[in-house]
């Protein structure tokens, strides 16, 4: 058990880009013992702030404290692959001592070494075991491990180092199922500090609490995933009403202002007829010319102040609305008649020796599984053809588009709409542009580099060249789609890919993404393909 007074805090944080480009202003932020999920849009600066507590990052103004030991675990972890397991795991000198002793050898640097660590071999099994590595050997190579055990032993190296404050950059990435659930279970079991930045909804559904980052400033919701999203949907109706509320004041205070110099004017002109019909001194019309002007000033300045007002309040009442819209797009040129044929796999021998047979008949929605390293991807760039299967034939029938996981698809040197347009080149610019605001690119947005987007605003450009291409792509494959995004982000994923009339083979450890696109059909890729039951 981690102690009570672990904590973890910044104070009026403050963070600026080597640009000078201002990233956090006064943020405050405070978390204690429990599970913490810390959402918010791609670019909010998410990992950022857990570089910033872990240390890996200097602010520029505030402080960031920390009562006791920290374990930091990166998004994108590089292990040396000859290192051996035992040393990544930090018990490299512990064990070797351990054994000196074991075969007799009293030196007392062994027993420095070993110091009161002598179950270091049984805890380090038994924290292996909770997190699926029962069967990784502590003197092979790191090398030897795949993507997804190499993640899970870098958090099995903080937890053997029993720190009270835990930070998690989006854990799960790349972690087939069996990982994953794995990793939740030692998040749901965990009883120090712990903030977790993740999209993963299986995961977010073990906190405590979320922690809402938006625009530098963090909001905090109690309870899980599901919780805060509703809440949030009550926030948001509550926003919404507000902001109708508030239009309606302006188009009043618009139509009471306009309706006042109707007054004026029409005083204005009844004084300067009096005027030309004589009949009083002078004198007494520039008196009365001169009352009249200092009123309607004062009446003009009214109308115009509670304008200014009504106005202010809508621009503060829109603000509190989130522009977290979805992809609304029609194509009608992917459909795919029910018993068309769309690909075929025919005893196909992919790299790697899995062999796999598949037939795809009309607009199926493929949901395809598996461990890391059991060919998921070889299967899809043998469709592709960007590889060559060893054997057989893979004969796609369609107009066919893939997106990768490394997302190269995209030339970042180019603007959005420059990129689509070379996929199809025979739209307009004007269709282009009304089709990239369906994607959310709208006003000048298509005009923006490549290579200046966000993570999440690539992964939606690179979607929308390829659903907009020409011929457009009856069959669609894709890689870990919501690897990296953001729930906003995978929300539009979602919406798009319903919009999607052709087929879809979607490889993907994320089961309520899955579940969310209407897959038709689920397999699992594990020597051979295999077709199994709804997840």
């Amino acid at each position: 058990m981690a102690p009570t007074t672990a904590q973890i805090s910044c104070v009026r944080l403050g963070y600026a880009w080597p640009d000078g480009t201002r990233l956090f202003d006064d943020l405050d932020f405070t978390a204690g013992p429990g599970r913490t999920g810390l959402v918010g849009l791609n670019g909010s600066g998410k990992s950022t702030l857990l570089r910033l507590l872990a240390g890996r990052l200097t602010p520029t103004s505030g402080s960031v404290r920390v009562s006791g030991e920290l374990g930091y675990l990166p998004q994108n972890i590089t292990l040396d692959t000859e290192q051996r397991v035992d040393r990544v795991l930090g018990i490299e000198k512990a064990r070797a001592a351990l054994h000196a002793i074991e075969s007799g050898d009293v030196a007392e640097e062994h027993f420095a070494a070993v110091g009161d660590d002598w179950d270091v071999e049984e805890r380090t099994r038994a924290t292996l075991d909770g997190l699926g590595l029962a069967g990784v050997d502590l003197d092979r190579t790191v090398g030897r491990l795949s993507g997804g055990q190499t993640v899970l032993l870098s958090l099995a190296a903080l937890l053997l180092r029993r720190p009270d404050v835990l930070l998690l950059d989006e854990p799960t990435n790349n972690l087939d199922r069996r990982a994953r659930e794995h990793l939740h279970a030692a998040v749901a079991g965990w009883s120090g500090v712990l903030v977790v930045v993740s999209h993963d909804r299986e995961l977010l559904e073990r906190v405590d609490q979320i922690a809402d980052l938006r625009e530098g400033r963090i909001t905090w919701y109690g309870g899980t995933l599901s919780e805060y999203e509703t809440a949030l949907a009550v926030e948001q109706e509550a926003a919404e009403r507000t902001v109708r509320t508030a239009e309606a004041d302006v188009r009043r205070q618009k139509r009471e202002l306009i309706e006042a110099n109707e007054k004026l004017a029409r005083r204005a002109g009844q004084g300067r007829r009096e005027a030309e019909r004589g009949g009083a001194p002078k004198i007494l019309l520039g008196a009365r010319k001169r009352r009249a002007q200092e009123s309607a000033g004062r009446h003009r300045g009214l109308h115009e102040e509670r304008l200014a007002g009504a106005r202010e309040r809508l621009a503060e009442a829109e603000s509190a609305v989130r522009d977290d819209d979805e992809i609304r797009v029609d194509l009608p040129h992917t459909a795919v008649p029910a018993r068309r044929r769309v690909l075929d796999l025919a005893d196909v021998e992919l790299r790697g020796g899995v062999r796999a047979t598949l037939e795809v008949l009309g607009p199926e929605r493929i949901a395809l599984t598996g461990g890391n390293g059991a060919g998921k991807t070889t299967l899809l760039d043998t469709v592709a053809g960007e590889l060559a299967p060893v054997s057989g034939e893979a004969r796609v029938q369609v107009p066919m588009r893939y997106l990768p996981q490394r997302l190269d698809l995209l030339d970042g040197s180019a603007s959005i709409a420059e990129n689509v347009r070379r996929l199809a080149p025979g739209a307009s610019p004007q269709h282009i542009r009304a089709q990239l605001a369906r994607f959310l690119f709208r006003k000048d947005r298509p005009d923006q580099l490549v290579g200046t987007l966000s993570g999440g605003e690539r992964f939606r450009a690179s979607l929308a060249a390829l659903m907009l291409a020409e011929p457009a792509p009856q069959l669609l494959m894709l890689d870990e789609p919501t690897n990296n995004l953001d729930l906003a982000s995978v929300r539009q994923l979602t919406s798009a890919l319903h919009s999607y009339r052709g087929a879809l083979l979607v490889v993907s450890h994320d089961v309520p993404f899955l579940r969310g696109l209407g897959v038709t059909r689920w397999l699992a890729l594990d020597g051979e393909l295999t077709e199994i039951e709804p997840l």
